[in-house]
């Protein structure tokens, strides 16, 4: 996701977390510095606690495009919404790899697969009760996803699986519009904890599909729509006391959790806030003062405070460096002309001096240099580098002989980058300074993230009226799969109006059917085949610059308790347990 993603249960008990060979916090209030090592997180769980009460902050740099669980597609949110909203199925809350595992959420148990693939049943844990006291039932899930996907117009921000794979789609307009409230015939609920999904084709990744957010349940009476962000209904652990519109958001303990429908989380801290807008560098300072837990956001810290804690032992064992199944890249507009010729996208492919975008991001720590649209960490990467040059440096001979197959000798174009993202800035920058040495010209629009999407980037028509022939991205899997990955960038059906992410627009009938194919396949080792092919057709496009598979260099503060960094959500700790040693 992009924007990441989106895992056998978890009990978080001091014993069990020792026995792992985490690290204990003093529950007296001991910041824990003596027992602090680099990279603990991704390998265990940093100060296990079950001690409860204090307050959890985090900060980030702008304000999240939404907090509704069906309108949200950054990992961040993803992580940090399971507090309020309970998916179908969710991610072990575990330290690097482990985090990967896909557990049963607001399910008793995984899904039951009938009809060769095509049918997927889940039943719904009894006594689970929304902030209001009212019960969940089976109809709110199923509302839930007829809202987030079928309400386009209405709620865009979030992936549109369920649109593609649901068996009878073209007939439905949305929750908004369907005034019998019947909704779609292909999500069933025969009773209140029984919900069933016909899908037009076999689903190999079902159970990971329905541990997005659009799967907790939202009740009909209690939606507001775009508005909904407003006023969420709590189905987890906690609610929302306070909502600051782009400022701050105050959560507390739910009272109507019961810890007895719910095997993953603890409620921990008594409260929970997130500042919003805040200045990178105030972030940073903040989290070296211990008075932030983390940046929401997992971007990392910048790179004058990289280099500030690299430069100090005990401040560096304090930070988690980890892959994520994320790639940093360049997505090439082949709708905007000239790139909708490949000689003109190869070119750009060739210019770009990928050994100085990355010491822009700020060095190897940041992740190696790439050549593949698969990251190393997801299942079906093989190495290949269909656009080698020299040292990595970029060759603009090459890029000038396909310049002039394209018929061009010069190109002025435009480059976006997110505002509020000063690494992706400076990456752009070191984009823009080696194309202008092949005779490509191009200059830097910014926009802030939390628009980046529904209504620039991810707006074909702004795009193409604004002359974005070149967009700075950085995507990680919505679950860790070749598909899980790559459908959301490369796939035609998954081009939007307004919150696409495939931005290169790239819409190929072979790339389509492979994926496809793959999907409905039961043998893994032949999905992971084909997603390797799908790579390698999508570099012979030329529509993705691969730049580095990124890390990123987290500051873990040392009051926090329960830290973990998961793969699951692209390096990020687990903010489902975290607490606080602070009184």
């Amino acid at each position: 996701m992009r924007r990441s993603a989106v895992a056998a249960i978890a009990v978080v008990s001091s014993a069990s977390l020792l026995l792992a060979g985490c690290s204990k916090a003093d529950d007296g209030g001991s910041d824990n510095k003596g027992n602090a090592k680099a990279n603990a997180a991704t390998t265990g769980v940093v100060n296990a606690s079950d001690k409860k009460g204090g307050t959890v902050t985090y900060a980030m740099a702008d304000a999240p495009e939404s907090f509704d669980p069906g309108n949200t597609y950054y990992a961040f949110i993803y992580n940090f919404s399971r507090l309020y909203a309970r998916p179908l199925t969710t991610f072990k809350p575990a330290p690097g790899e482990k985090g990967n595992e896909l557990v049963p959420d607001l399910a008793e148990g995984m899904g039951v697969p009938s009809d060769g693939g095509k049918t997927w049943t889940y039943k719904i844990r009894k006594g689970v009760k929304y902030s209001d006291g009212t019960p969940v039932t089976a109809k709110d899930v199923k509302y839930a996803v007829e809202r987030s996907n079928f309400a386009r117009d209405v709620i865009s921000l979030g992936p549109n699986y369920f649109q593609q794979l649901l068996d009878d789609p073209a007939k439905y307009k949305g929750p908004y519009k369907d005034k019998s409230e019947k909704g779609l015939a292909s999500i069933q609920t025969p009773d209140d904890h029984t919900i069933v999904f016909k899908l037009n084709k076999p689903f190999a990744d079902f159970d990971y599909l329905v541990s997005a957010p659009q799967t907790a349940p939202v009740p009909r009476a209690k939606d507001k729509g775009v508005d909904y962000t407003k006023s969420i209904v709590s189905s987890g652990s906690y609610k929302f006391e306070t909502y600051q519109d782009g400022k701050q958001v105050t959560l507390v303990r739910n009272e109507h959790w019961d810890a007895k429908t719910d095997p993953l989380r603890k409620q921990y801290p008594d409260k929970i806030v997130l500042n919003l807008k805040v200045n990178q560098a105030t972030i940073d300072k903040d989290l070296l003062a211990g008075d932030i837990v983390a940046d929401l956001a997992g971007r990392g810290v910048d790179t004058q405070t990289q280099a500030q804690i690299l430069a100090k032992a005990d401040l560096k064992a304090n930070t988690d460096n980890a892959l994520g199944g994320r790639l940093v890249y360049t997505a090439i507009n082949s709708k905007v002309k000239p790139f909708d010729n490949v000689e003109c996208r190869k070119a750009v492919q060739y210019a770009i001096d990928k050994v100085s975008v990355q010491t822009a991001m700020g060095g190897p720590i940041r992740g190696d240099i790439a050549s593949t649209v698969l990251p190393t960490d997801i299942p079906g990467y093989q190495k290949f580098d269909t656009y080698a040059t020299p040292d990595n440096k970029g060759d603009v001979a090459k890029a000038k002989e396909h310049l002039k197959a394209c018929g061009q000798e010069k190109i002025s174009t435009f480059i976006s980058a997110r505002s509020d993202r000063q690494s992706e800035v400076d990456a752009a920058t070191a984009v823009v300074q080696a194309l202008k040495k092949a005779g490509i010209d191009a200059k830097i629009k910014q926009y802030p993230s939390s628009k980046y999407f529904s209504d620039y980037a991810g707006v074909p028509s702004f795009t193409k009226k604004e002359n974005i022939g070149l967009i700075m991205m950085q995507w990680g899997a919505d679950w860790p799969t070749g598909y899980g990955y790559l459908q959301q960038i490369v796939h035609g059906k998954a081009i939007g109006q307004s919150g696409n992410t495939n931005l290169s627009e790239l819409n190929d009938p072979a790339i389509n059917k492979l994926l496809d194919d793959a999907i409905a396949n039961t043998d893994e080792n032949a999905r992971n085949a084909a997603y390797a092919e799908i790579d390698k057709k999508v570099m012979d496009q030329a529509v993705i610059v691969p730049l580095s598979y990124f890390k990123v260099l987290l500051y873990r503060s040392p009051q926090g308790t329960n830290m973990v960094s998961t793969a699951a959500f692209s390096g990020q700790y687990d903010y489902l347990n975290i607490g606080t040693t602070k009184k």
